[in-house]
């Protein structure tokens, strides 16, 4: 197990542009997956998504989540995220977060236009602390 203060932990959830896999429960029971793009602020791990989307649904009925982060070439790695979130519709903070998502995965020159794209009514502010953490960095060593 590790937690989110281990540097290592730290770099592999924000290098580059890997996604993390939201796994979330529907109304129905039914697992559900889908890919979020995310960055970390402080020991959180931050994303946006529509109060009227079905991870958004789940959510606001079950805070309990799992965020899945791996990398897909050798030597394979990945981190499990298990918490609970908690959400945010704050205008000033969804600018924020939807700012900083979108620098990550389209750059700093598309930040602002992504910002201010999905800070829109209707949109969270998905927080997700991290209670417990599982992985691996090495799969194939």
């Amino acid at each position: 197990m590790f937690t989110i203060s281990d540097p290592k932990v730290r770099a592999f959830l924000t290098e580059g542009t890997r996604t993390a896999k939201l796994a979330v429960t529907s109304s129905d029971g039914r697992p559900l997956i889908n890919p979020v793009w995310f960055f970390l602020d402080g020991d959180d791990l931050v994303f946006n998504t529509g109060k009227g989307t079905a991870k958004g649904r789940a959510i606001m009925r079950d805070p309990r989540v799992a965020l899945c982060v791996d990398l897909e070439a050798p030597p394979y790695a990945y981190l499990q995220v298990q918490g609970v979130a908690t959400l945010s519709e704050d205008p000033g903070e969804l600018l924020r977060t939807a700012t900083a998502i979108g620098g990550r995965y389209m750059g700093a020159g598309r930040a602002e236009e992504f910002g201010r794209r999905n800070a829109v009514p209707g949109e969270l502010v998905v927080r997700v602390r991290p209670g417990k953490i599982l992985g691996g960095f090495n799969m194939t060593g």
